[in-house]
């Protein structure tokens, strides 16, 4: 059977070249990075080359690079190293604490600062418009003297849409509070430079951009003050302790090379693809539409609506014909609930569900798309036919 995979904002393949660079740490350059004997300094070596590929991917300085196990950490990492305090001291009210984000971040974010509401700090979730994006008044009037942080994701996980950032960290900066932003989904497809977006604290994540799994990275403006969160030896100017996952660094170095060198002719070509599977499809599909397609999005994502159908049960059928695609973020796979992103947009629960992320990759070709428009207006319409919702409404709108 054919098999096209249509998912890659989930995971990514580990690209050929960056397996070939990490292999020798697997074996013949196994030492500890921290070891000062010859074996420690060839693995220092590799890590600290990697920094400085992952910096030269977002326009930072390699000293504001920590390498962490993903992207979740490194959101946590963030949120947590700028607003935490004594507990008993935020309790007592004696030390008040203000964090601004939006109602459509990742769960690493969302779950980080309900958890600071469970200890004493205020959070304001912006809403967002039919689109996806932040509006920049709204923000502008939650902020209080209080306010500590502002944590907004660059391109949303499931639209594609991408937040005006560099207005954001306008905003923050004459504020004079930190900002931090999830670039999870957006680091390696869309042009980044920390400097001109005003940014303090980036998370991304190796496995978005054809590394491997359990690697990240945190970027920290120098001069952000973070608090420690883990508590061991002196690894990563003790942002970050412990034994450095020298292969998964190097890994994840040499992705940040590549995806520098090829983001151009990556955006242009995904694009297109991209553009010709959305318009096939809202063409194919009678009733479907983009949610989020008005707004800027990253180049390789579409998310569509099919009213009259389960997007739990369209993405089995897909998979039993071979194509693998998504109904949203990979943590949420399983969820009864409908996408929280897409509430947050003003869709009801019913068409909540009923949509599709079809997110394309480096390795994506036109001959990929040409299978999904294949199978997946029939794939819909099947599901059609053995919905009397559906059927109901079809009839009192023929």
């Amino acid at each position: 059977m054919n098999r096209v995979y249509l998912d890659f904002n989930a995971t990514t393949p580990v690209e050929p070249e960056v397996l070939d660079a990490m292999l020798p740490y697997f074996s013949a350059e196994f030492g500890n990075a921290a070891s000062i004997h010859t074996f420690g300094q060839k693995s220092r070596a590799a890590v600290e080359t990697a920094r400085e590929q992952v910096a030269a991917l977002i326009g930072a300085r390699p000293q504001e690079i920590v390498f962490t196990s993903g992207g979740t950490e490194s959101d946590n990492h963030a949120i947590f190293g700028v607003v935490a305090q004594p507990i008993l001291a935020v309790r007592s009210g004696e030390i008040s604490r203000h964090v601004i984000t939006s109602a459509i971040e990742h769960e690493a974010v969302l779950n980080a600062c309900q958890a600071l509401e469970k200890e004493g700090v205020r959070v304001t979730y912006l809403p967002t418009d039919s689109q996806g994006q932040i509006d920049l008044d709204e923000l502008r009037r939650a902020i209080r003297p209080e306010t500590v942080l502002i944590t907004i994701m660059q391109a949303n996980n499931e639209l594609g849409t991408v937040q005006p950032l560099e207005e954001i960290g306008r905003i923050a900066a004459e504020a004079d509070i930190y900002f931090h932003t999830d670039a999870v989904q957006s680091a390696g497809k869309i042009p980044i430079d920390v400097n001109a977006l005003q940014v303090d604290l980036l998370s991304l994540s190796g496995h978005k951009l054809y590394a491997p799994k359990g690697i990240g990275a945190l970027y920290v403006r120098g001069g952000t003050r973070l608090r420690q969160l883990l508590y061991g030896g002196h690894h990563q100017r003790g942002f970050r302790p412990g034994t450095e996952n020298v292969a998964g660094i190097v890994g994840l170095g040499k992705a940040a090379e590549i995806s520098r060198r090829a983001l151009a002719a990556d955006a242009q070509r995904v694009s297109f693809l991209r553009d010709k599977l959305q318009h096939g499809l809202v063409q194919r599909v009678p009733q479907s539409r983009v949610n989020g397609g008005e707004a800027p999005r990253t180049p390789n994502t579409t998310n569509l609506l099919f009213p009259g159908v389960e997007g739990e049960a369209l993405l089995i059928a897909l998979d039993l014909k071979g194509l693998a695609c998504s109904t949203g973020a990979a943590c949420s796979s399983g969820a009864v609930e409908p996408s929280h992103v897409l509430t947050a947009i003003g869709l009801p629960p019913e068409e909540a569900r009923a949509r599709l992320r079809f997110s394309l990759g480096r390795h994506t070709t036109s001959a990929d798309i040409d299978f999904a428009l294949s199978i997946v207006p029939s794939a819909v319409a099947q599901l059609r036919e053995l919905s009397p919702t559906y059927r109901k409404e079809a009839t009192a709108h023929s």
